[in-house]
């Protein structure tokens, strides 16, 4: 038996069966928006099985049996950060003998080197570099479009497009103009965290805060760029909190509707200052996939990041509301400094092979969800 023929609706619909949540269930079957209320009730529910079966529903309406991927590269220009966010294991000072920062000649033959493997979209992050000026991002996204402009580029998380404002002098609108014009083409979605105040102050008392990174992504959105969004769970935050930072992305995807997907990140505590704390369970990771699913009822994708949560947890997560696999990565650095067991990349017929497994049809997306390929 396949994994997915255990979550055929006849059987999870004997399973759910719980009274006390049954006029949740109602609203999801009939497509109505939860509340705050509503969240905090799931997000306590342990009955994992339940929470899957509503958020499989909740998918399976607006994707069907699509599950998506696509082929990309990451390049992290620098690991120098004035931040030195505590949940952060990639970062270092300027004086670190592990400390490295790329030209951009060694940018472009980072990303030309990804050529064979037919890549469609670079993803570029990296630190908060206390002395690079915002000409040399710039200069980044150019060259790399000169060299490859048939790639989207997907670079700089809201934190950072904040940061350059804040050492160019220029404002975050015009900061976003600058860099659409060099050739970028959407902002990934991290540097979010926990937008909790209480939170933040605890653990990146040095980055934007969370209405900063909304003010970047509203901005961004009415510029015509889109995003995605994330949440690094797992670490000090409350189950309020997760909540509430579900809420607020929800409230800013109805004002603009720039969102394309949701990344529920797991924390990887290893090397980190906050290393005393567990890594979230299996359990964990796809019980806020789940509610992820239910509450951002205006996102069309949400995302299973396998490079944190490892890839069979990712592959039964598609049975979680998930019906995106992220891509191919290649050399991902971020998460395994902290300690990560999974690979630095797959090739293109495992992913494909771990959503055929699930009874899912697989679907080669560009970065704005295209769909280039279907592997029917």
């Amino acid at each position: 038996m396949k994994i997915a023929d255990f979550f055929d609706e006849g059987i999870m619909a004997s399973l759910v069966g719980d009274v006390a949540l049954s006029d949740i269930q109602r609203k999801v079957l009939n497509g109505d928006r939860l509340s705050r209320e509503d969240g905090l009730r799931l997000i306590k529910c342990d009955n994992i099985l339940f929470l899957g079966y509503l958020a499989r529903h909740a998918n399976e309406k607006k994707n069907g049996n699509y599950a998506f991927f696509n082929v990309n590269k990451h390049i992290n220009l620098t690991n120098v950060c004035v931040s030195r966010c505590t949940f952060c294991a990639f970062s270092k000072d300027r004086e670190d003998p592990d400390a490295y920062t790329m030209t951009i000649d060694q940018v472009v033959e980072d990303a030309l080197d990804a050529v064979p493997l037919n890549i469609t979209e670079l993803h570029v992050v990296s630190g908060l570099h206390p002395d690079l000026p915002f000409d040399y991002y710039v200069d980044v996204v150019k060259r790399l479009k000169d060299a490859l402009p048939d790639v989207h580029i997907q670079a700089f998380t809201a934190v950072e497009i904040f940061y350059f404002s804040e050492i160019s002098g220029l404002s975050v609108e015009e900061v976003l103009k600058t860099l659409k014009k060099a050739g970028l083409g959407s902002l990934p979605g991290g540097g979010a965290e926990i937008f909790s105040p209480r939170v933040r102050l605890r653990v990146c008392p040095k980055k934007a805060t969370g209405p900063e990174w909304l003010h970047v992504m509203r901005t961004a959105h009415n510029l015509g760029l889109r995003s995605n969004a994330t949440m690094l769970y797992g670490h000090i935050e409350t189950p309020e909190e997760r909540v509430d930072h579900l809420i607020e992305v929800r409230k800013l995807q109805d004002e603009t509707d720039g969102f394309q997907s949701f990344i529920p990140l797991s924390f990887h505590p290893w090397n980190t200052a906050l290393s005393g704390l567990s890594k979230p369970s299996a359990f964990e990771d796809l019980k806020m996939l789940a509610l992820s699913r239910l509450i951002l009822d205006n996102f069309d994708h949400i995302k299973a990041f396998w490079i944190m949560i490892g890839l069979k947890v990712a592959q039964l997560s598609l049975e979680f509301g998930v019906d995106d696999l992220d891509g191919t990565i290649v050399e991902e650095k971020i998460t395994h400094s902290a300690g990560a067991q999974t690979g630095q990349s797959i090739e293109k017929n495992q992913l494909t092979g771990l959503i055929k497994e699930m009874g899912r049809v697989p679907v080669e997306r560009d970065t704005l969800y295209n769909k280039l390929h279907i592997y029917d």
